[in-house]
């Protein structure tokens, strides 16, 4: 993962796409931010997963000041937010679409045969063992609980 972004950047560097090489350089501080604060706590520095829970982060993180820029008619501040969030999506795998987020809840709650909402929190965390990177954790919130509910 660090070496994907890395090659992204000398690649976007050498283009001279400034938004690519902005977000890319926001990125690296970010990992090497929780680096930093994984030696403090004995590791050496994050795993590929962490990076991908990095980038889910930030780009939540965009959507709303998207949202908020939007709302605020600051339409150009908007759409800097989603160019970023594209450029980060590039180093996320594909995320699983609605149906596909469906049946991965449906297969995880049968598997722990999850049986009320007391097993909500077992079922998340296969999920996100699961499938690291590729759903969005607030709707496979929403099924997981329909689905136990």
């Amino acid at each position: 993962m660090r070496i994907r972004l890395s090659e992204g950047m000398k690649t976007a560097m050498k283009a001279g796409e400034k938004r690519k090489v902005s977000t890319l350089r926001l990125i690296n501080a970010a990992i090497k931010d929780r680096d930093i604060s994984a030696h403090g706590a004995g590791k050496e520095r994050v795993s590929d997963e962490e990076i991908l829970q990095i980038l889910g982060k930030m780009i939540k993180q965009r959507e709303e000041s998207a949202r908020i820029y939007e709302e605020q008619s600051r339409l150009d501040l908007s759409e800097q937010e989603r160019e970023e969030i594209e450029i980060i999506r590039e180093y996320l795998p594909k995320q699983l679409d609605e149906n596909e987020v469906r049946a991965a809840c449906q297969q995880v709650v049968t598997e722990l045969k999850g049986e009320g909402l007391r097993d909500m929190g077992k079922c998340m965390n296969a999920l996100k063992q699961k499938y690291p990177g590729k759903l969005d954790v607030g709707k496979a919130s929403a099924v997981v609980k329909e689905l136990l509910g």
